[in-house]
């Protein structure tokens, strides 16, 4: 759906259910998502920052729906810059997951993906590479090396280490995630697509 039909559902469900319900939130949600991938994100942090506050009050911090919304502003607020802002949210989101789902749970997982790229771009680079070498060896042992979300944080490595120098681990390390979705999805997967290149991008540039 466009974003002008899920304006018309937002509006619908606040005058039939009101502001505050779960239905109306997670249009609101839906709303700013579609926002989001139109640049609007003014408009998106707005919605974005009703539905915490709306879902905080209804179930609580730590329910899961909750800390989908706050995972989703945090990324928002990181955008516009406010990265310390984005860091204290995304560490409430890790802290949640934790008591949810364990510390090898999927979900606890990818949200300390999210936290450790915006460590690395607040500057904290060794505290990010660190966070992401644990992530991709506990994503690696519980769900497969060539799992979606193992390959997504090789990449996001592949990414710092190429940012900060470290040229040569960081082309292997992404010839090994363009390699991997190609056996798993296929080349002419799109993220099959993105990861090759990636890798000539980095080929073009020239390794150390």
């Amino acid at each position: 759906m466009n974003v002008e039909q899920l304006e018309a559902i937002v509006a619908q469900r606040c005058q039939a259910l009101g502001d505050a319900h779960p239905e109306t939130l997670t249009a609101m949600l839906d709303l700013a998502e579609a926002l989001w991938a139109e640049g609007r994100l003014s408009r998106a942090r707005q919605l974005e920052e009703a539905v915490v506050a709306g879902r905080r009050a209804l179930l609580g911090d730590a329910h899961p729906e909750t800390l989908k919304a706050i995972g989703k502003l945090a990324t928002t607020i990181g955008q516009y810059g406010g990265l310390a802002e984005a860091r204290r949210l995304q560490e409430e989101v890790v802290a949640g997951r934790r008591a949810l789902y364990g510390d090898e749970g999927r979900d606890t997982l990818r949200a300390i993906n999210n936290l450790a790229g915006t460590l690395a771009a607040l500057g904290d680079v060794e505290a990010a590479r660190a966070m992401l070498d644990e992530t991709i060896a506990t994503l690696a042992r519980v769900f497969g090396e060539e799992d979606g979300d193992t390959l997504t944080a090789m990449g996001n490595l592949a990414a710092l280490l190429w940012q900060y120098g470290e040229r040569d681990e960081a082309y292997w390390l992404q010839d090994q995630v363009a390699s991997s979705l190609h056996r798993v999805r296929g080349a002419d997967d799109a993220s099959t697509r993105s990861a090759r290149a990636v890798l000539d991008s980095m080929l073009r540039e020239g390794l150390s």
